[in-house]
């Protein structure tokens, strides 16, 4: 379990005062100066020795990402987009944090930036978070105003602007290249990689796209140690992780937590268990609906909540969205649903994805009625993997997960119903 001494969002729940003075109050923007002085080199270590890796779903290593930026300019400027489209279902861990924290993201972009030998950065904000682009917007404006950002920034020589961009709410931009592409005032469309984004990204320069949480925790991570980070969950899933709770628990919740807790501890510590008792867990999406679920009887006895113990499971610890379902839940109902949402979502320019979406879909809504063959349970998944891995970006893959994990794991329910439905017929006739 994670002190409270070690939490690094220390204003999660917006309990104190989230201006600058409230944040400098609770040891943020101290030291950031000396944290610059030590060079870009000494940073990009330290992230590396960290172990941190990306929040934002994938789980690249954060340190060797930014290892990825070039040395020296070849004249052309260098940028960090910091993703803040929080588009994936289920996930409302970073709100929280432009919310309530919103000076940890500043601090945050400050000192990434320069480590990426950045001078400017902007914030890709999701199109509905309309109250959060205000918080984020006063925290920068306060920033300016105490000389933490523009010209020598926070004293230390380095100048630096902060950018707050409000995307128009489609999830596409949450990947790194479409999102890069909004930003510059196109069809939010995937890009084809290479060249990736380090080499050429935002207007053709040298970019690295993170998430807000990744980029919130780097100026603790700098002041307390890599080692004090690393300290906390199992190797290679190093850090304290926000966890962004909802569905069949009796106290829904996004809390701080370490990696690697077991399911079991986080649900029954934070959220008073699950509602109607344990008896009654039926499945978890652990990561976001872009991951495959997982029965209930393996989250309850087994489940580790880090990146490797849950890629283990065929499933994925994404961005840490845990929706958890009972026994009152029709799963394939529920799947339908997801299914539609990426059919909503596809921006239409892969065909396995474009098509494959809606094909998808429309078998998946049979299934929910029972009006399917048993057959068609195999066809549709041969399309997942048609789907998957064929596309430009995830989307394709994100679409076909959640379908595959519902046949891995309750294929006789759907062949339960389908048979049911047919007795049902031939009772009637």
């Amino acid at each position: 379990m994670l002190d409270d001494k070690d939490r690094i969002f220390t204003n999660l729940y917006g309990m104190h005062d989230r201006t600058l003075a409230g944040a400098k109050a609770r040891g943020h923007w101290d030291g950031t100066a000396e944290i610059i002085k030590k060079g870009r080199d000494w940073i990009v270590d330290q992230m590396k020795a960290s172990g941190l890796r990306g929040r934002g779903g994938a789980g690249f290593p954060t340190g060797l990402k930014w290892s990825f930026m070039p040395k020296e300019s070849d004249g052309r400027p260098a940028y960090l987009v910091v993703n803040a489209d929080e588009s994936e279902p289920g996930t409302c861990k970073d709100r929280e944090i432009m919310r309530h924290d919103p000076h940890t993201l500043v601090e945050g972009c400050l000192i990434a930036s320069f480590a990426m030998n950045a001078n400017a950065c902007y914030i890709y904000l999701r199109g509905e978070y309309i109250r959060e682009r205000e918080a984020l917007q006063i925290a920068i404006d306060e920033a300016y105003d105490a000389g933490l950002l523009g010209k020598n920034a926070a004293g230390s020589g380095w100048d630096f602007d902060l950018y707050l961009h409000h995307g128009a709410g489609a999830y596409i931009c949450g990947e790194e290249t479409a999102l890069l592409e909004s930003l510059e005032g196109k069809k939010g469309m995937p890009r084809m990689k290479p060249p990736f984004p380090a080499g050429a990204g935002l207007y053709g320069c040298p970019t690295t796209v993170n998430n807000v949480e990744s980029i919130a925790v780097v100026p603790t991570i700098l002041r307390r140690g890599p080692d004090w980070f690393a300290s906390f969950g199992r190797p290679n899933n190093a850090g304290t992780k926000l966890f962004a709770i909802s569905g069949h628990v009796n106290n829904p919740c996004v809390v701080e937590e370490a990696m690697s807790i077991s399911f079991e501890e986080l649900i029954d510590r934070h959220c008073g268990g699950i509602r109607g008792g344990w008896s009654n867990l039926k499945a978890v999406i652990p990561g976001g609906n872009s991951v495959p679920c997982l029965p209930g009887k393996i989250m309850k006895d087994e489940c580790i909540m880090d990146f490797d113990w849950l890629r283990e499971q065929q499933s994925g610890l994404g961005t840490a969205a845990v929706i958890v379902m009972d026994n009152s839940t029709d799963i394939i109902k529920a799947i339908w649903r997801l299914s539609k949402f990426y059919k909503h979502e596809s921006c239409g320019q892969c065909t396995p994805c474009r098509e494959g979406t809606g094909w998808m879909m429309r078998v998946m809504d049979r299934l929910v009625k029972g009006e399917a063959e048993v057959e068609e349970i195999d066809m549709l998944l041969d399309v997942t993997k048609q789907v998957e891995g064929h596309t430009i970006c995830a989307l394709g893959d994100a679409a076909a997960w959640p379908i595959q994990g519902l046949i891995r794991h309750f294929r006789d329910e759907i062949e339960d119903r389908i048979k049911h439905k047919r007795g049902a017929t031939i009772a009637a006739e």
